[in-house]
């Protein structure tokens, strides 16, 4: 599996961002796509998930509310629509495969940097 991310950019607080992921080789409904996040001088952590398959989207507590996460099946793509960002969202953000709904993911895309300024 290959996942593409784009989307990426700068953004002042509060703009809206909308990230995709295109995914490249099957996906099976049971895998978890989601989004995780590295922000200067920390850890990767998870963003938001949901399941290929259908049923439930997962969120980290710090973007629940602004985020969401969503698929087009036809496309094998994943979008996350990212609203009212805020400075603590700069980050480079990564397409995820994964097993289960918050990681560790299998397979990262190549991360697409998000930059807001207050």
């Amino acid at each position: 599996v290959q996942l593409q991310a784009s989307g990426g950019g700068l953004a002042q607080a509060g703009d809206s961002l909308r990230l995709s992921c295109v995914a490249s080789g099957r996906i099976f409904s049971s895998s978890f796509m989601g989004w995780f996040r590295q922000a200067p001088g920390k850890e990767r952590e998870f963003v938001a998930s949901l399941k290929w398959g259908g049923g439930g989207t997962y969120y980290a507590d710090s973007v629940k509310g602004r985020f969401t996460i969503s698929k087009d099946n036809a496309k094998n793509t994943v979008i996350l629509q990212m609203n009212s960002l805020s400075p603590e969202d700069t980050a480079i953000y990564y397409c995820t495969k994964s097993q289960y709904t918050r990681g560790p993911p299998q397979y990262w895309g190549q991360g697409t940097q998000v930059t807001v300024s207050s």
